[in-house]
């Protein structure tokens, strides 16, 4: 029984829709077939590679629509708990400066009187949830690539403040 041969499919990444915002990005594009192994692969730079990375994700979380009803009361004893609790019950991420700044806010109160207070019983789960989404919504439209690209190469461990939440977005 002679088995069947694959079919062999090609696959291409050029977009014929693209546009002249995209100029300044290169396009993948197989090597041609005299490439040898003796010519160099041109790699991108760690900061050409973070502005590219960091223009995808802040063009991908300003596709994603902050919630506009609120689901209900969420009790929290941190900022970053909170911030949680919201990816959580919302199916949604946090840009990476809110949850920076999450975590300065948490960090602000070590050392207060009340640091072992939880936080809802001094500023009401409400107020806490809007300011969180207000900060959210200033965030996913109004950050510039460059300045994300330029955080993340001053952290090499940025991408614990990345979520992996991927909700499906809506056309």
């Amino acid at each position: 029984m002679k088995s069947a041969m694959p079919e062999q499919v090609e696959i291409s990444s050029e977009d014929s829709s693209s546009s002249d915002a995209d100029d300044d990005v290169e396009e993948c594009k197989q090597p041609s077939a005299d490439f040898t192994m003796d010519q160099p692969a041109k790699e991108l730079s760690s900061e050409e590679w973070l502005l590219r990375r960091a223009k995808g994700y802040q063009e991908y979380m300003n596709q994603i629509r902050v919630p506009t009803l609120r689901g209900s009361l969420i009790p929290f004893t941190s900022w970053i708990g909170l911030g949680r609790s919201i990816k959580q019950l919302y199916g949604q991420p946090l840009h990476y400066l809110t949850n920076i700044c999450l975590k300065q806010w948490d960090q602000s109160r070590i050392g207060a009187e009340d640091e072992q207070i939880p936080l809802d019983t001094t500023i009401h789960p409400y107020k806490a949830e809007a300011s969180i989404w207000l900060i959210e919504e200033v965030h996913r439209l109004t950050t510039s690539h460059h300045h994300l690209a330029k955080l993340w190469l001053a952290d090499p461990m940025h991408h614990a403040f990345i979520d992996p939440i991927f909700p499906q977005l809506r056309a």
